[in-house]
């Protein structure tokens, strides 16, 4: 019984408080090849920017006939990130919305595939 209450000490003193979980990372996929975008938007005050629109049009097949629109929202923690999108696609625009609030930014994709942005809404 000694023993018992020792290890049940033991297990209670050991506890600690656990960090604060960070939120999931928003991410949506083309599943067309390895490159990726990372998106942090924040507004003119450096705030991060939670569920601003992430969009944008892939074109892709034989002579760009195919096209997909992809979007994803910013976490609370003002970030998104687009993958599996085609090593040297087409360059590709983004349109990052919140509100009346809207940005735009390309990513060449024959240049820059794992490209991070920083975006800042006004």
């Amino acid at each position: 019984m000694t023993t018992a209450i020792v290890v049940a000490l033991l297990l209670a003193g050991g506890q600690t408080a656990e960090p604060p979980k960070k939120p999931d990372l928003a991410t949506i996929s083309a599943r067309l090849g390895m490159c990726t975008a990372d998106f942090t938007v924040a507004d003119a005050d450096g705030k991060p920017v939670y569920a601003a629109t992430v969009h944008v049009r892939i074109r892709y097949g034989f002579m760009s006939l195919k096209r997909m629109d992809l979007e994803v929202g910013t976490n609370s923690d003002g970030k998104a990130r687009v993958e599996g999108l085609p090593l040297g696609g087409r360059r590709l625009t983004y349109d990052i919305t919140k509100d009346t609030r809207k940005t735009t930014v390309e990513q060449d994709l024959t240049k820059d595939c794992h490209a991070m942005y920083m975006v800042t809404l006004k």
